[in-house]
C-alpha cells in the first residue's frame, strides 16, 4: 500500500527531447496519465511533452515542491545529466510505473 505522505518530483519531455517540464505530484501515475491525455490545458499539451524520463520519490510534498524548485532552476546541461543518470535512453518510465 503507497505511503499516503509520498510525493513525486518528475521531468517529462517530448518525442525529440527539445522540451523539458519539472512538475510535482502525490499520484505520479494520474498525473503523467494526464499529460499523456492532454487532460490540461497548458505548456505540456501545447509542446506536446508526455514521455516521463526521470522521477524522485520524496517523503513528503513540501520536500518535493522545495526539490522541484531546486530541479527547475538547474541549467539544462544539469538536468540531462539529472535524466541520463537515472535514465541514460531517456525511455519512457510510465510503462514500467
Amino acid at each position: 500500500m503507497k505511503d499516503e505522505k509520498t510525493s513525486y518530483v518528475y521531468i517529462l519531455t517530448n518525442e525529440n527531447k527539445t522540451v523539458l517540464y519539472t512538475g510535482v505530484t502525490a499520484d505520479l501515475i494520474r498525473r503523467v496519465g494526464e499529460h499523456k491525455n492532454k487532460v490540461v490545458n497548458g505548456f505540456t499539451e501545447k509542446y506536446k511533452v508526455d514521455r516521463l524520463v526521470y522521477y524522485e520519490v520524496v517523503s513528503d510534498i513540501t520536500e518535493a515542491i522545495v526539490r522541484e524548485k531546486q530541479i527547475k532552476g538547474l541549467l539544462r546541461s544539469k538536468k540531462n545529466e539529472l535524466i541520463a543518470k537515472q535514465n541514460p535512453y531517456w525511455r519512457d518510465l510510465y510503462d514500467e510505473l
